[in-house]
């Protein structure tokens, strides 16, 4: 049998070609081999792990090692401090799309009553983010897959967090007579040929790919979004660093005003809003 330690330093030697965080990754799948958190295992890193512990760990090494996500073996990711229970029907949240939910939440007071609509909630994190803040507002989920939609209602259980709605369809679909404070949405928003689609390929396309140009899911959203806000109502989305002058022109062009954009936490401008000051 090896310790704690000694198996920690054979699997970030495994993982170092593979991962960008090969020491973190190593931590986080023998704290779940072991159900011990990160800290504990760090403070008991001299113990023994067993046989049947050390076998299980080397298969999850080997599959982070062909390209699975931690969040995937884990289970579960971290997202605006709350642990979301995430599987291969969910993209895996990322820590960019904390910014589109920090501009979201200074559009309306926490006082005010307001409808908040989350456009491919996926696993939930946004709307369930919202939520946890704002527990007077109202939000609505919607995902075209059902199995992402699972995910997102157990989040919502486990994370009691039951003033959300959750709708089957695609985007607008879901909800179409209907008008909201706020619209947030990180759609897909990669291109066809994006070499950066082979290193998620692990994650699900339908999440992912957008079309030849990247823009075609931002662009229906853009055009659709003005029949179903409220005067003085705002659109919120994510898109990839590149496409900031692109989405704010789409939205100008759909008559919306304001169109500010904000950097995230890596500097790169990756969220786009806009008002509508009139219904459509």
């Amino acid at each position: 049998m090896t310790t704690i330690a000694e198996s920690v330093a054979a699997a970030t030697r495994a993982l170092t070609p593979h991962s960008d965080s090969p020491r973190l990754d190593a931590e986080l799948l023998l704290g779940t081999v072991l159900g011990l958190s990160r800290t504990a295992l760090i403070a008991r890193d001299d113990e023994q792990v067993t046989a049947d512990c050390q076998r299980a760990y080397v298969g999850l090494i080997a599959r982070r090692a062909a390209g699975a996500p931690v969040a995937y073996l884990t289970g579960s990711r971290e997202f605006w401090s709350l642990t979301l229970h995430v599987t291969p029907a969910v993209l895996v949240p990322r820590p960019e799309t904390e910014t589109l939910i920090e501009r979201a939440l200074t559009l309306k007071s926490a006082d005010e009553a307001c409808s908040v609509l989350d456009l491919g909630t996926g696993s939930g994190a946004i709307a369930l983010a919202i939520a946890s803040e704002r527990p007077r507002w109202q939000v609505t989920g919607v995902d075209i897959s059902p199995q992402a939609l699972q995910v997102a209602a157990q989040n919502s259980r486990d994370l009691e967090l039951r003033h959300i709605q959750w709708r089957l369809g695609c985007w607008f679909d879901a909800v179409p007579a209907e008008r909201f404070d706020v619209i947030v949405a990180n759609p897909p928003y990669i291109a066809t040929g994006d070499p950066a689609l082979a290193a998620l390929s692990a994650e699900p396309d339908l999440a992912l790919r957008a079309g030849p140009t990247g823009l075609e899911a931002l662009s229906a959203i853009i055009a659709e979004a003005p029949q179903h806000l409220h005067a003085r109502g705002w659109l919120v989305l994510e898109h990839g660093a590149t496409q900031a002058l692109e989405v704010a022109r789409l939205l100008e062009s759909r008559g919306f005003a304001s169109v500010r954009t904000y950097p995230d936490s890596f500097g790169k401008y990756r969220v786009t809003l806009a008002t509508v000051h009139t219904q459509h």
